[in-house]
């Protein structure tokens, strides 16, 4: 006879993680499954830094992150451990570029507290930015970095001491809805199941389409590069910002980039999207550009020189995208007890912990306080894959 829980989480990558713990938090008696081991580098919540930032071209996010912060901080109390990291958070560019006016816009509706400095006011603060004659910048305060790996752990042991199991290199073969209950087949065991939350990032598309739900999500491996400053105490958190540049070009869409934690990790930086997506986790070639390694450091020559010393490290993760880059946070349109998160499109971790707490709501109560307007299975349903 199939062992039973209350539910099971599929994928404990940072949303799967987050929900197992809010369900196992809630009473649940809960089962995390994932196919590879725990905090691997294969997906997209693994490494040392994420950026956390209320500052979105949509106040509906913005909302939704004074929803995440306060979840943060708990997390961070239960954990024992420090997870975010305040360092402020400069958005620059040129004053009419689009996304530079789209966020300016959404703060003031969203009645967010920021700064709008000028490029004199932004190099007096932060001599470390060369900026162009014209630039300007949008700070705000509380914007920081998330601990990635320790926020995955953090929700996984405190799963765990609520009662939660956790089974990692077990891969789902089959994941069967009824009536009132599903069946998920490993390859050497099935379980039932109340209740079924499904987060398996890049692999969404498959396991959702055997489930009679065909979405268009395409994967996106990024890039990120770790670079030695010349002078490591200029951008530590309490001295450099998180930084978005306002800019396209051969560099990517994008550039943004987060201080180091570690002297021996250098300054991240990458770019936001404008990489060549794939269909299937199967397609995708983790080996780093060399080319790109190179055109992100010419960028940071450029902008921010004292960035721009030796690669320390280089690796690649995966962004999934939907084709609007906003979530999916709903239940099955035929099985309201399997719940479905999905596409969180590389600007997903910092919403992680709610984003667990939403799938949690819905199913335990099919309802969750938080919007999720944006996030409705329902708006795909007519768009060829």
């Amino acid at each position: 006879m199939a062992q039973h829980f209350d539910a099971i989480v599929i994928g404990a990558g940072g949303v799967g993680s987050a929900a197992a713990y809010y369900l196992a938090k809630a009473g649940q008696r809960v089962l995390l499954l994932e196919q590879f081991e725990l905090n691997h580098q294969n997906g997209s919540s693994y490494g040392y830094s994420r950026v956390i930032r209320y500052t979105y071209d949509n106040p509906i996010y913005i909302n939704l992150m004074r929803d995440a912060y306060p979840l943060w901080f708990d997390l961070q109390a239960q954990a024992g451990e420090q997870l975010y990291v305040k360092t402020g958070g400069l958005d620059f560019g040129f004053p009419d570029t689009d996304t530079f006016q789209k966020l300016k816009t959404s703060m003031d509706t969203a009645q967010l507290d920021y700064e709008h400095l000028n490029r004199a006011e932004i190099q007096k603060r932060y001599p470390q930015f060369v900026l162009k004659e014209g630039m300007e910048g949008l700070f705000q305060s509380e914007s920081g970095l998330l601990r990635t790996s320790r926020c995955l752990l953090a929700h996984v042991r405190l799963a765990q001491q609520h009662g939660a199991e956790m089974m990692d290199q077990t891969p789902v073969v089959k994941v069967i809805p009824g009536t009132h209950g599903v069946e998920v087949h490993t390859a050497k065991e099935v379980f039932s199941c109340d209740r079924i939350v499904l987060t398996v990032g890049s692999w969404a598309k498959s396991l959702l389409a055997a489930q009679g739900i065909e979405l268009p999500l395409k994967i996106m491996p990024c890039q990120l590069g770790f670079y030695q400053p010349n002078n490591t105490a200029d951008f530590t958190p309490g001295t450099f910002p998180v930084f978005f540049a306002h800019m396209n070009g051969i560099y990517g869409e994008m550039p943004y980039g987060i201080p180091h934690m570690d002297s021996s990790l250098g300054v991240k930086i990458t770019t936001f999207y404008g990489w060549e997506t794939v269909s299937t986790p199967d397609d995708v070639d983790y080996t780093p550009s060399q080319t790109w390694t190179e055109h992100i450091r010419d960028w940071a020559r450029e902008y921010i020189p004292g960035t721009a010393g030796s690669l320390l490290s280089t690796r690649r993760c995966l962004y999934t995208l939907t084709l609007d880059k906003d979530f999916i946070v709903d239940q099955h349109p035929d099985y309201p007890h399997v719940i479905i998160g999905a596409g969180f499109s590389g600007h997903g971790f910092k919403f992680t912990t709610l984003l667990g707490k939403m799938l949690a709501d819905l199913a335990i109560d099919s309802h969750t306080p938080h919007d999720t307007s944006l996030f409705k299975i329902s708006r795909f349903q007519s768009i060829a894959t």
